[in-house]
C-alpha cells in the first residue's frame, strides 16, 4: 500500500464513522486535495476492491478496505501513545508526528511497541486503538455541546484534528478521564461554562464539539 492509498482509506473510514455517506467533495475537503485527484484515486481504490460505490450515493469501504484502514489507524494510535508516554511529546503534537511515522512502521516494531506499552486500548486523545485481529468499535459518545446544563460529564474522547484547540483544552484540564460540571451556556451563542478540578472556565461552541464522553448524573 502506498502512503496516499493508506491516507485515503483512513479518511474514508474517519468520515464514515460519523454516519456520513462519503462523497468525492467530502474526501477532497478532508484531505485538502482537488476533486479530480480524489476521483482518480477513488477509481483506483474501486478497481482494487477497497471501496464500493454500488449504492450510487457515495462510497464506502469494502471489508478489505476497512481492514487496511484499521491497520494504519492502529499503527497511528499506537505511535501517538508511544510518543506521549515514552518521549513525553505533548498531546497536541503527537498526531502530526504519528502521521509521518505510521507509513514506515513494520509489523515487528508495531508489536514491540504494543507490548512495551502494555497493550493499551486508547491513545492520549481517548481514541480506541484497533486490535490486531477481531472487531473494533469507533464510538464517539455524547458531544459536550449536547449535554444538559447542570450535568456532570466524564470526558472520554477529544478530537485531535486541531492542535491549537488540543493545547488549550489540555491547559484547562479537559482531558480523557476528566469530570466536568456543565453550566447553562451564555445566551445568543455565548460560551458554555464548565468547572473542572474546582476551576471555572468558558468554552466556545467550536470547542464543545470536539469533546465527547458520557453523562454521570447531576452536578
Amino acid at each position: 500500500m502506498s502512503r496516499a492509498t493508506e491516507d485515503y482509506l483512513k479518511a474514508v473510514y474517519h468520515l464514515g464513522t460519523h454516519g456520513d455517506t462519503v462523497t468525492t467533495g467530502m474526501l477532497a475537503q478532508e484531505l485538502g486535495v482537488s476533486s479530480p485527484s480524489v476521483s482518480a484515486m477513488v477509481k483506483r481504490l474501486e478497481d482494487g476492491e477497497l471501496i464500493d460505490r454500488s449504492d450510487g450515493r457515495g462510497f464506502r469501504l469494502t471489508d478489505a478496505g476497512e481492514r487496511e484502514a484499521l491497520r494504519v489507524i492502529r499503527r497511528h494510535r499506537l505511535l501517538e501513545t508511544f510518543l506521549a508516554r515514552a518521549l513525553d511529546v505533548p498531546w497536541d503534537e503527537v498526531h502530526a508526528e504519528a502521521e509521518l511515522l505510521e507509513h514506515a512502521l513494520s509489523d515487528r516494531l508495531e508489536e514491540r511497541i504494543d507490548a512495551a506499552l502494555g497493550h493499551p486500548t486508547h491513545d492520549p486523545h481517548g481514541d480506541p486503538i484497533p486490535p490486531r485481529d477481531g472487531p473494533h468499535s469507533e464510538s464517539w459518545g455524547v458531544p459536550l455541546e449536547a449535554v444538559p446544563p447542570g450535568s456532570r460529564f466524564r470526558v472520554e474522547r477529544v478530537s485531535d484534528r486541531d492542535s491549537a484547540a488540543l493545547r488549550h483544552l489540555g491547559q484547562l484540564g479537559v482531558l480523557p478521564g476528566a469530570l466536568l460540571d456543565v453550566e447553562e451556556p451564555e445566551p445568543f451563542g455565548g460560551p458554555y461554562w464548565i468547572t473542572v478540578d474546582g476551576l471555572r472556565h468558558p468554552l466556545g461552541i467550536p470547542l464543545t464539539r470536539l469533546v465527547h464522553g458520557r453523562i454521570e448524573g447531576t452536578a
